[in-house]
């Protein structure tokens, strides 16, 4: 299909409009993103929006009008409830999407088999103008492939629409940036189903006690039914995986530092407030305190983070009160819900290399008083979890002893025994370790607690910690030591030496440093050092 390119002349207005009235889909620009049109009432055509985004027809879609007058005039109400009246004389036209009782003219292809429809009149000049030519109510969901960012611009649309539709209508960049707000009149107190630049607090100054629908902030239950768009489980999304890191501004900072600094084929979506401090690729979305500006900037940053060419994008996390709501709406949406809460606590990661001493270092720092969640502590803890079992059994066969509990020494020697193993070993038993081990850090006394944990790095908890000490030793030293303490084979010792990172890693990964190839006094005298040089602070 060759999918022409209008502008906002006379002649192309009428020219959309003619395709409309046809059966055709017209993209049109609105206020808050350009939006995939075709009749409302005729179901064959609305049927192809779907084809075209690839779209379930289980989301109903939003019924555009061009005056209020209209919504009676064409039969898409059953009833206008006295509320309406209210909103619409507030905020009509503009971003605000009212769901009201659907009447006899409404498709199921428009409502998705609801009872209901959702209705709104669009204040963008241009979509304005064709509405009025064409004498149409037009359905029209957001104009892109189905899950990826809404579209802000006519190019945008093209990027995703070019042969699939009959013409693009430009009306240059939208000014709101992020959907309408959509709620619900339909049943009992009114509902916020998708938060928009109206918020909350604007509505409830007209019509009083409005409630959010717990799908706004947290995904939908399984097999539960779609009474907006935007309410499902993955939506706005680019093609790397994006993660909301929802913490301090200075944590979050440290974090994508980290995970850049690890050499991860990882980009930060951030406040322009943020970028200057950020070692990895950016793509801001706006200064912190301008919400409105986020708003509009945030689909195009969405679009833009998949020019970086990386795997995952780590996102600072926006608030969920005002405009802010509508920003974490679609943010958490993007990132599939994956959402990683950092510890209010100064955390100081200790690791180091096996038999070089960190357990020492450990009990030293414990002496000055600090608070050590100890990883091996947490190990044996998850251990004990039966899906962990299960897991470490379905990898690693027969691996329990006669009472039902782990056999350590003979998972050990598996685990261990290839870096596939380890790995494999990892995956299953780090998030249970993390979970516990951040639990009883937010509970420890104090604000600073130190994590000893000899796998900081593959479990992913150096990417939280604040300041990260390394332990290392020269290699035969910490064999001697080892054949002392666990009486081991020097050829098992060496196995599991391979498994583990090089000095080298550790100089550079971490920010301290404490060699251990002395006496325990000097240890001491490196740990009193190190203290007030880095941890006291």
């Amino acid at each position: 299909m060759n999918t022409l390119h209008l502008t906002d002349t006379t002649e192309d207005i009428r020219t959309a409009a003619d395709i409309l009235s046809n059966g055709g889909l017209v993209a049109m620009p609105t206020e808050t993103v350009y939006g995939l049109a075709a009749d409302a009432l005729n179901g064959s055509a609305v049927k192809r929006i779907f084809e075209a985004k690839g779209r379930p027809m289980d989301n109903p879609l939003i019924v555009h009008v061009a005056r209020f007058e209209d919504i009676s005039r064409l039969g898409l109400v059953s009833e206008i409830p006295e509320k309406a009246l209210l909103l619409a004389e507030r905020f009509w036209p503009g971003p605000l999407t009212i769901i009201m009782p659907k009447g006899k003219v409404i498709p199921d292809e428009v409502s998705a088999g609801l009872d209901t429809v959702a209705v709104r009149i669009p204040s963008h000049p241009v979509a304005q103008r064709l509405l009025r030519v064409s004498g149409l109510a037009l359905a029209a969901p957001s104009a892109n492939t189905s899950g990826k960012p809404s579209p802000t611009t006519a190019e945008h649309v093209a990027d995703d629409m070019d042969g699939r539709i009959e013409a693009i209508l430009d009306g240059g960049a939208c000014g709101v940036g992020v959907e309408s707000t959509v709620l619900t009149l339909a049943d009992g107190t009114p509902r916020i189903l998708r938060p928009g630049i109206i918020t909350r607090e604007q509505i409830e100054e007209v019509i009083g006690e409005t409630l959010v629908d717990k799908a706004v902030l947290s995904q939908l239950e399984s097999g539960e039914k779609v009474a907006s768009p935007g309410m499902k489980y993955k939506h706005y999304a680019p093609e790397a995986e994006v993660i909301l890191i929802r913490g301090d501004d200075d944590k979050y900072i440290n974090y994508v530092n980290r995970a850049y600094r690890r050499g991860m084929s990882a980009a930060a979506l951030c406040y322009d407030e943020d970028a200057a401090s950020i070692l990895a690729p950016c793509v801001t979305m706006g200064a912190m305190s301008d919400e409105e500006s986020q708003a509009q900037e945030l689909f195009d940053a969405l679009r833009a983070v998949d020019e970086l060419g990386v795997k995952t994008v780590y996102a600072h996390c926006p608030s969920t009160e005002g405009v802010g709501m509508a920003l974490y709406n679609r943010m958490i949406r993007a990132a599939a819900f994956r959402v990683i809460d950092l510890p209010t606590k100064r955390i100081i990661g200790l690791t180091g290399q096996t038999g070089a001493g960190k357990s020492e270092v450990s009990r030293l720092l414990e002496k000055k008083g600090l608070p050590v969640v100890s990883a091996d502590k947490a190990a044996r803890e998850a251990v004990e979890d039966e899906s962990v079992l299960r897991g470490l059994c379905e990898a690693f066969g027969d691996i329990l002893l006669p009472d039902g509990s782990l056999d350590r020494r003979r998972t050990a020697e598996i685990a261990f025994s290839t870096p596939e193993n380890t790995a494999l070993l990892n995956s299953i038993t780090h998030p249970v370790i993390k979970r516990l081990m951040l639990e009883e850090a937010e509970s420890a006394r104090g604000d600073t607690v130190v994590f000893d944990a000899s796998q900081l790095f593959e479990s992913g908890e150096d990417l939280i910690c604040d300041l990260i000490i390394g332990v290392v030793a020269d290699r035969e030293t910490r064999i001697r030591r080892l054949l002392e303490r666990d009486g081991l084979e020097r050829s098992e010792i060496e196995r599991r030496m391979s498994a583990q990172y090089s000095e080298e890693f550790f100089g550079t990964c971490c920010d301290d440093i404490i060699v251990n190839d002395g006496t325990a006094a000097e240890l001491a005298a490196a740990v009193d050092e190190l203290y007030e040089r880095s941890v006291s602070r």
